[in-house]
């Protein structure tokens, strides 16, 4: 059965950071190159507590200082990382965990610090997105032995193995603190506490300049490749380019998509593209007759209503969106998960073609022949041409009558903005980080309820009883077969709702030196402990 296997900003000086204790070309032992890698972000994350916003740019730094029980590989496969093993007998889970690991500080990692980081999950404060959400059904944690996790579900849960993947584990010495949830967040962005199993460990962040990490000596698997990563938050695609082309930096995340081909004819650099589960989509607020920035509906919340929803979607031409916004790195969507992959429908893998009469139609059936004014809300800089598809939104919605406007703000202003309800539409990404819809259902659509830890970034406050039933019985189920089909139709019953609207996919890219490897992952998660020294 599938998861539950036995074993299983760019500154002058950047280049004086490049250490030259090997030149280009120069032989390395094994796996250790005796250099530093600089790494150009696009995004800066948020934080470096590894359970306080489940956002890409964190959860691709967490994972790299410390290790979950549970990994997935570039295709999201899990694999055995921190437990070599596990299996279930009824509702009890079983995790065997891997003997003589140690922490970056050299002690111990045993089954009690897996106690305290599973404890610490629901005692974050303001967590703009809660790790909650990976111990559903969870009902008691129990420690046998140093080496033994036993963890009981409400009923038999499928899902746990793959959830551990979401949940890297903390040191409960260097993590204990007075307040609730030990070192708090704010600690640990500043390092103390920050320790973990990781192949790399935290030295330093410089909020808006630089992150620095270097190798764990205590590293318990194979040694990472570089004896320090210098990250570089660089927002701007083009000055990313600009860093690389100049050999300030040596890897870079989303090149420009108009740049792309002539950075494939560079012969010093090498461009690797991936297909993710990535979805880019608009979130609709259907919470109730108030809604912020939208005028000329006499007071009324258009989005509450099906036909207008279904208008908007219409009036979307997908596939000249991907093609001309996103110079091809895409794919147009149908649904939040792309097919095949666990829990997607078969029968949503076509995005619909625009109908803009249609629209319009349903519009003045709606009641609003004229349309009405809409704000889109958008990041600038967090996804793959993010404003530039508001904007191509914006002009498809003005033309069917409903005049939009984008309010484009840099990612931590965007978030702020969207959790605080100031959106009635905006623009925003899901990567589903254990490769199933149940994750993405649970986390955009299903009913927000913060105790059972579901509908965590329902920010939209969509609502549908009916697929929150399919979603909370995939849970339990599992044949895989079945599972899978429950969560299909559950995606074929929010989409027929248009509860949010599905845009593309992205395929992410990153650009190189040619003395660096790395493979694209479909989690879009640059994770700097699978670079290497490229093969001559």
């Amino acid at each position: 059965m599938r998861g539950i296997a036995s074993t299983a900003s760019f500154r002058p000086h950047a280049r004086r950071l490049l250490i030259a204790a090997v030149v280009a070309g120069a032989a390395f032992s094994g796996s250790v190159f005796a250099r530093d890698l600089v790494v150009a972000l696009k995004t800066e994350p948020t934080s470096m507590d590894p359970q306080y916003h489940a956002l890409t740019p964190n959860i691709q730094l967490s994972q790299t200082l410390f290790d979950p029980l549970v990994c997935v590989d570039a295709d999201l496969k899990p694999e055995p990382c921190l437990a070599e093993s596990w299996k279930a007998e009824g509702n009890v889970w079983t995790f065997k965990l891997r003997p003589n690991v140690k922490f970056s500080d050299g002690s111990p990692m045993t089954s009690a610090d897996v106690l305290f980081t599973f404890d610490r999950v629901p005692k974050v404060p303001n967590s703009p997105s809660s790790f909650k959400i990976y111990l559903q059904k969870v009902e008691k944690i129990e420690a046998p032995d140093a080496l033994t996790v036993r963890i009981t579900t409400t009923e038999p849960y499928p899902l746990l193995p793959i959830n551990m993947v979401g949940l890297p584990i903390m040191s409960a010495k260097a993590a204990a603190g007075s307040a609730p949830e030990g070192k708090t967040t704010t600690e640990l962005n500043a390092g103390t506490g920050l320790v973990g199993t990781g192949p790399y460990k935290f030295v330093s962040w410089k909020r808006g300049s630089e992150i620095i990490f270097e190798r764990n000596p205590n590293y318990w698997g194979k040694a990472p490749a570089w004896d320090k990563v210098i990250y570089r938050p660089i927002s701007n695609p083009a000055a990313r380019t600009a860093a690389l082309l100049a050999g300030d930096v040596d890897l870079v995340e989303d090149p420009p998509t108009d740049d792309l081909e002539r950075l494939k004819k560079e012969p010093k650099l090498t461009v690797e593209t991936k297909a993710s589960n990535r979805v880019i989509y608009v979130a609709l607020d259907q919470n109730g007759e108030t809604t912020p920035g939208i005028t000329d509906t006499n007071g009324k919340n258009p989005l509450l209503d099906k036909r207008v929803r279904e208008a908007l979607s219409l009036a979307i031409d997908r596939q000249a969106l991907v093609a001309r916004t996103m110079g091809g790195v895409a794919s147009p969507a149908a649904q939040l998960l792309p097919y095949p992959m666990f829990g997607a429908s078969k029968n949503l893998t076509t995005a619909a073609k625009p109908n803009p009469e249609k629209a319009k139609a349903l519009l003045k059936e709606a009641g609003y022949p004229n349309g009405f004014t809409l704000v889109l809300g958008t990041p600038n800089g967090r996804y793959i041409n993010d404003s530039k598809v508001a904007q191509t939104l914006a002009a498809m919605w003005t033309r069917i009558g409903v005049k939009t406007s984008i309010d484009a703000n840099a990612p931590a202003v965007f978030f702020k903005n969207r959790d605080s309800y100031v959106y009635s539409a905006y623009l925003a990404g899901w990567g589903t980080a254990t490769g199933e819809m149940s994750n993405t259902l649970n986390s955009l659509l299903v009913t927000p309820n913060k105790d059972k830890g579901v509908g965590t970034t329902n920010r939209s406050r969509y609502s549908n009883p009916a697929m929150d039933k399919l979603v909370a019985d995939s849970a339990t189920q599992m044949d895989d077969t079945v599972r899978a089909a429950t969560l299909a139709k559950a995606s074929e019953l929010a989409m027929a709702d248009f509860a949010m609207l599905p845009i593309h996919f992205e395929h992410s890219v990153w650009a190189m030196k040619k003395d660096v490897s790395f493979k694209g992952r479909a989690d879009q998660q640059t994770m700097i402990q699978y670079a290497v020294p490229a093969k001559k």
